[in-house]
């Protein structure tokens, strides 16, 4: 049913670097297409595995790693299936956005998609109904993007009714990627991510968010290339070997904290900080009213803050913290 097509050949032994080509009608260019970059490599024997960047065009770690990636692996230096795309929401990507300026949407929040919908719709679908299938892993990068900075940590989601098996598999592939925290996404629905289509398919999906502020740094890339490597090793894609990584710290994520109105938050916090239920979040000021009280904001859970918000102006329902423990 899918109205995209690829210029590469998902079947073919050797590396491919091509595109899938979304069409995008508008008055401008009638028959235009989106051109979403792709790589296939295929040799032989082996696992096969989806790594996935940019779902979220202003999370730059995995791109930039996914990027080099393309450029670096040979055919020869793995085996199986290896499917790259490096910027998933490739008009987002562009744009520097969390969604797509195209049509607004919001591709983690899209699945399992439209064929005939607006173009994230469409990528949506192509990667659920098309992609997906093909692979038994997918290793999908993000970070913070602009509006929210994180302490790294890797992650896996899966269903409570999935096999055992798939549960146990996702936990130590996820634990191997010698990333220092770990969260588990234990639920039904996959909430529109790309989890939604790995749930559906009863593959392994690995995850996590490895960054922020719409910026990225040296030492993010480094845990992300780490991590990228070490998956690969992992599943037999490659032969490279790594001494086992430390025993990473296990989360479970919870626990948000919203401003109620517009204003400026100072946060009372640092990443990573332990908090318990009524400690002091931060305060929401407003400058353009100088008379006018702070609002106080307090946690009301206990955890570790692995998140916070990262432009100090917010409007009513913004998210400015996160807790894990």
């Amino acid at each position: 049913m899918t109205q995209i097509t690829a210029t590469v050949d998902f079947a073919e032994s050797g590396k491919q670097v091509g595109w899938l080509r979304v069409p995008h009608s508008v008055t401008r260019s009638a028959y235009g297409v989106i051109p979403v970059p792709i790589a296939v490599w295929r040799n032989g024997d082996g696992p096969a595995i989806l790594l996935t960047a940019g779902t979220h065009g202003d999370e730059y770690e995995g791109q930039v790693v996914l990027t080099r990636l393309v450029q670096q692996l040979e055919v020869q230096d793995m085996r199986g299936l290896l499917i790259v795309i490096p910027s998933l929401n490739t008009p987002a990507a562009i744009a520097g956005t969390r969604v797509s300026p195209l049509d607004e949407g919001n591709l983690n929040r899209a699945f399992p998609g439209d064929p005939f919908g607006g173009p994230t719709s469409k990528i949506a679908d192509y990667l659920h109904n098309h992609l997906v299938p093909l692979v038994d892993v997918v290793g999908d990068f993000h970070g913070g993007g602009a509006s929210l900075v994180y302490r790294p940590h890797a992650s896996t989601h899966f269903s409570p009714h999935a096999p055992q098996e798939l549960k146990d598999r996702s936990l130590a592939a996820v634990k191997a990627l010698g990333v220092p925290h770990v969260a588990i996404l234990e639920s039904e629905s996959g909430g529109g991510g790309v989890s939604t289509a790995t749930r559906h398919h009863g593959k392994i999906y690995l995850n996590g968010e490895y960054g922020g502020a719409g910026s990225v740094t040296q030492s993010g890339i480094t845990l992300v290339d780490t991590a990228v490597q070490r998956l690969l090793a992992f599943f037999g894609a490659t032969d490279r070997k790594f001494d086992p990584p430390l025993p990473p710290k296990v989360l479970r994520l919870f626990g948000h904290v919203y401003v109620p109105e517009p204003g400026v938050f100072v946060s009372a916090t640092e990443l990573g900080q332990s908090v318990v239920s009524g400690d002091l979040c931060g305060h929401l000021i407003f400058p353009e009213n100088p008379t006018r009280d702070a609002i106080v904001l307090h946690f009301e859970k206990a955890g570790d803050v692995v998140c916070q918000r990262h432009p100090a102006r917010v409007d009513r329902g913004d998210c400015v913290a996160h807790l894990a423990g």
